[in-house]
C-alpha cells in the first residue's frame, strides 16, 4: 500500500534470515547509505531479527540497490521517483533512475516481508511502478497546537513508509506563532506561548524529510489568520491593537494593512529571512478566510481603495497577493495559496490549492493554474478512510477535463488542522486514514477496490504501529488515563464501538450549547480518546448486510452478531460503576447505556427471525424513538452500532416482512 502501478509474481521467495544485507550496484551516496541503514533498522523492528546494519560492497549482498542519479539537494516537484523491484529466490534487486526510486523500493521491499512455518520471507515479484501524481502531500497545522519536533519526525517516517512526499508546514495561524525569526523576534515571543521551533530544529526537520524523499513546504498565512502577527507587531495591521493570540477557533477581523509600504517592507524582509531557511521552490502564503471588515471599518484604508480604483475589499486582497508574489519572485519562489488568491493577473506559477473541491481546481487549471486538491482529505473532519479514498483529484468537476488541462492538476494533500488535535492524538487523527489518501494519489485510478483497501489498510496499520507511528499507542495511553490504574475492559468496550462526530459538529454542537471552545481546553475526553474510525463497528455492520442479503441463513455471519450484542448488552453495568465515579467520564453513561439497550433490541430481533417470525407493529413502534436516538450523537460520540442493529428491527418488522413477499 499504495497499489504498484504493475505487479506480477515471480516463482520462488526470498527467505529473510541474520544475514540479510545491503549492497548498491550502481550509484553511492549519503542518503542512500542512510536509507539502507534505515530499511535493515525496520526490518529488525518487523522480525525481530538481529540483522547487520552495515551496508556491503559484496555482489553476494540480499538486496541490490542500482540508483544511476543522486537526486539533487534540494528536491524539486517532479523528480522521477519510479523503480523497479525484482526479487526471487536468491536475491532482491531495486533499480532506479534516481536515488527517490530506489527509496520507494525500499519502502515496497518492506511491505512485502511476511511470516511462514519457516520464518519469514519476501515472495517472488517484479514491480514497475511510479506514482500517479508527482504532489503527495500531507499539511500539519502546529499554530492550533503546537507539535513537538519529535512527533513531527515520526510522521515523516510515516509519510516515508506509503510514498507521499510533500510535508506542508503550517507555521503560523491566529493561535501561535510557530518558527523562530531572527530579524523579527516579537513573532515568537509574544505569538507562541513559548512553544516555537528555532531555526536550528527546522533546518533539522528539513534534513529528515529529505533523507526520507519528502519536500518541507511552509505555510505562513497572510492577510487574515494573522492575529499571532500582530501580537508583537501591530502597526501591521488594520485596526489599532494591543492584540494577543486568538484562544477560540473560527475567522476573525484582524488583516494586515494592505495599504501602507511598511507592511510590504516588513514582509520583504520576513520572507526573505524564510526563503533562506526553506529550500523549496515553493512556499505557502495562505489567503483564505478574510472577511474584510477591518478594511471595510478603517477610513484610510477605504480612501486608498477609491482612489485605486478597488471596488471591493477581495480587489483589495488581490492586490496584496500581487505585491507578496514578487516578494517571493525576488526570493526564487513559487506562491501556493488557497483558492481565495485565484484571481486576473495571478501568477500562472502560483500553485492553487483547492479546499471548495474538484470545480474550482478544474476552474484554476482551465485559467492556466496548476494545483492540487484537499478537498474530501480533511482529516480533521473524522470521515472514514473509505470516504477519503473514494475521493480524486481527477473525479468530480474535473472529471472530464481534457488531457492538456487535467495534467495541470498535480496531486492532493491530507490537511491535519489541529482544532482538537494535540501532541497527545496526533497519529491517531492522520493514521491509517491518510494512507488510503496516499494510495488514491499514487496508485492508478483504477485502484478502487475500497473492500481491498480496507483489508490492506489494516495490516499497513499494524505495520505503521511497529515501525514508530503512535496511532494506537496514543488511544491506549488516553484511555488508560480514563480508565484509572485499575483498568476497564467495559471502558474499552465501548471505545471501540464509538466514533467522534462528523464534519464540523463539534464545534456547532458547543455553539448552540453557549460555551466557548478554546485553545486551552484539554482535550482528554472520551471523544478525544477514541479512533475517528470504529473497526469494530465496520465488521459489525458487514455482518448484519451480510445476514440480511442471506436471509438470516448465515449462521457464522450471526454467531459473531449475537456474540457482539451480547457483549454490548451486558457492557453497561459492567462500566456504570467507573462513569458514576468520574468527572470525565459521566457524560458518556448515557452513551452506554444507549449501546446496552441497542443491544437489547438487536437481540430481540435475531431472536425473531430465528423462530421465522416478525415483530409486532406495537413492539417495532416502541423501539423506533431507542434506534432514532441511538443514531443522535451524545457526547460529541457516535454509535457506530446504531445503522446496523435498525437494519436489524427493520428487517423483521411487519411491514418490511410484507413488502418482501
Amino acid at each position: 500500500m499504495p497499489v504498484p502501478a504493475s505487479l506480477k509474481l515471480n516463482a520462488g521467495q526470498l527467505a529473510v534470515s541474520q544475514k540479510f544485507s545491503v549492497s548498491f550496484a550502481g550509484r553511492r551516496d549519503a542518503v542512500l547509505d542512510r536509507a539502507a541503514v534505515r530499511f535493515l533498522r525496520r526490518l529488525t523492528l518487523l522480525t525481530g531479527l538481529p540483522v547487520s546494519l552495515e551496508v556491503k560492497n559484496s555482489t553476494n549482498a540480499t538486496v541490490q540497490i542500482e540508483a544511476r542519479e543522486e537526486a539533487p539537494a534540494a528536491l524539486q516537484l517532479g523528480e522521477d521517483e519510479s523503480y523497479i523491484l525484482d526479487v526471487n529466490s536468491t536475491r532482491a534487486q531495486i533499480t532506479a533512475p534516481t536515488t527517490l526510486g530506489a527509496l520507494h523500493g525500499l519502502q515496497t521491499l518492506l511491505q512485502l516481508v511476511q511470516t511462514s512455518p519457516d520464518g519469514f520471507y519476501i515472495p517472488g515479484v517484479h514491480i514497475e511502478d511510479a506514482p500517479r501524481f508527482p504532489w503527495r502531500g500531507l499539511m500539519i497545522d502546529v499554530s492550533r497546537h503546537f507539535m513537538p519536533v519529535d512527533a513531527v519526525e515520526r510522521n515523516l517516517d510515516a509519510m516515508e513508509a506509503v510514498k507521499l512526499n510533500v510535508f506542508h508546514w503550517h507555521l503560523s495561524d491566529d493561535q501561535g506563532f510557530r518558527i523562530e525569526s531572527k530579524d523579527f523576534p516579537k513573532l515568537q515571543e509574544f505569538g507562541s506561548d513559548g512553544l516555537y521551533y528555532t531555526q536550528e530544529e527546522v533546518r533539522s526537520v528539513i534534513a529528515y524529510a529529505r533523507d526520507r524523499g519528502i519536500r518541507v513546504v511552509p505555510e505562513f498565512d497572510m492577510p487574515g489568520h494573522t492575529t499571532s502577527w500582530f501580537a508583537g507587531y501591530p502597526e501591521l495591521a488594520s485596526a489599532p491593537g494591543p492584540y494577543s493570540i486568538e484562544r477560540g477557533w473560527g475567522i476573525f477581523d484582524p488583516a494586515m494593512d494592505p495599504t501602507r509600504e511598511s507592511t510590504y517592507r516588513f514582509l520583504e524582509k520576513f520572507l526573505g529571512e524564510m526563503a533562506r531557511l526553506f529550500p523549496d521552490a515553493y512556499f505557502h502564503v495562505g489567503g483564505d478566510e478574510v472577511n474584510g471588515k477591518q478594511w471595510e471599518a478603517n477610513p484610510a484604508i477605504q480612501a486608498y481603495m477609491k482612489a485605486h480604483n478597488l471596488k471591493s475589499t477581495l480587489d483589495l486582497q488581490h492586490e496584496f497577493n500581487g505585491h507578496v508574489e514578487k516578494i517571493l519572485e525576488r526570493n526564487h519562489k513559487f506562491p501556493v495559496g488557497w483558492d481565495e488568491i485565484l484571481s486576473p493577473g495571478l501568477s500562472k506559477e502560483t500553485l492553487i490549492q483547492s479546499w471548495r473541491g474538484q470545480e474550482s481546481l478544474a476552474e484554476a487549471a482551465r485559467e492556466g493554474y496548476r494545483g492540487i486538491l484537499s478537498h474530501g482529505y480533511y482529516l480533521d473532519q473524522m470521515w472514514p478512510a473509505g470516504q477519503h479514498y473514494a475521493v480524486d483529484p481527477l473525479g468530480a468537476g474535473a472529471a472530464n477535463l481534457p488531457l492538456n488541462l487535467s495534467t495541470r492538476i498535480l496531486g492532493g494533500e491530507a490537511c491535519m488542522w489541529t482544532e482538537f488535535v494535540s501532541f497527545e492524538n496526533l497519529d491517531s487523527r492522520i493514521w491509517p486514514r491518510t494512507a488510503a489518501i496516499a494510495e488514491r494519489l499514487w496508485s492508478p485510478q483504477s485502484t478502487q477496490d475500497a473492500a481491498s483497501m480496507y483489508a490492506r489498510l489494516r495490516v499497513e496499520d499494524w505495520r505503521l504501529a511497529l515501525l514508530g507511528a503512535e496511532q494506537r499507542a496514543e488511544l491506549a495511553r488516553m484511555i488508560s488515563r480514563l480508565a484509572g490504574p485499575a483498568g476497564s475492559p467495559a471502558l474499552k468496550t465501548l471505545a471501540g464501538i464509538v466514533e467522534p462526530v462528523k464534519g464540523y459538529t463539534r464545534e456547532h454542537t458547543a455553539m448552540h450549547a453557549g460555551i466557548n471552545l478554546t485553545s486551552l481546553d484539554p482535550l482528554n475526553r472520551m471523544v478525544d480518546s477514541v479512533s475517528p474510525e470504529s473497526e469494530t463497528g465496520r465488521a459489525f455492520s458487514g455482518d448484519v448486510e451480510a445476514l440480511i442479503a442471506g436471509g438470516f441463513a448465515d449462521h457464522e455471519a450471526e454467531a459473531r452478531v449475537r456474540a457482539e450484542l451480547q457483549a454490548w448488552q451486558a457492557n453497561d453495568a459492567a462500566l456504570e460503576p467507573l462513569l458514576s465515579d468520574s468527572a470525565l467520564l459521566k457524560e458518556i453513561s448515557p452513551v452506554s447505556k444507549e449501546l446496552s439497550a441497542l443491544a437489547a433490541a438487536g437481540l430481540e430481533a435475531l431472536d425473531a427471525a430465528d423462530r421465522g417470525a416478525t415483530l409486532s407493529s406495537a413492539r417495532a413502534k416502541e423501539l423506533a424513538p431507542l434506534l432514532a436516538d441511538a443514531q443522535t450523537p451524545h457526547a460529541d460520540l457516535l454509535l457506530m452500532a446504531a445503522p446496523a442493529v435498525q437494519k436489524l428491527v427493520t428487517a423483521v418488522s411487519p411491514n418490511h416482512a410484507a413488502n418482501q413477499k
